[in-house]
């Protein structure tokens, strides 16, 4: 798993970081670009933001989303690109379900399931500013 977390050379975000699609009057998240671009599959995806797989599902395929939804998945996608800056892309979804020693055993998804994203962030911060942990 080591390779997995080697840093980029140059903090590139994928695409779907960047990709929105139009949502009747809304802008909002392109889920399967998303999951595509992060090695994710929808049923983590769907664990990771804690709503059902039917929404996922329809959101994936076009539907309408209500402005505390757009947060939540917003809140998703900074994760998501802030992890982007420090492993590849495509290795996050299997890091996300690897146990890993930072988080006492726990895999990442286990923590953002508990709703301790926090230590995400932390971890991301002290990768980021060489501050030793």
């Amino acid at each position: 798993m080591k390779s997995l977390l080697k840093p980029t050379r140059t903090p590139t975000l994928p695409r779907a970081a960047l990709m929105l699609t139009t949502v009747g009057a809304r802008v909002g998240l392109d889920i399967k670009a998303f999951c595509h671009a992060y090695a994710l599959p929808q049923q983590t995806f769907t664990r990771l933001t804690g709503f059902s797989p039917r929404a996922v599902s329809g959101w994936a395929n076009g539907q309408p989303r209500n402005p505390a939804t757009q947060r939540r998945l917003a809140e998703t996608q900074r994760l998501f690109a802030a992890l982007a800056r420090l492993v590849q892309p495509a290795a996050i979804g299997a890091w996300l379900e690897a146990p890993n020693p930072a988080f006492a055993g726990s895999t990442p998804a286990q923590v953002i399931e508990r709703g301790e994203t926090d230590r995400l962030w932390r971890m991301i911060y002290e990768l980021e500013s060489g501050q030793p942990g």
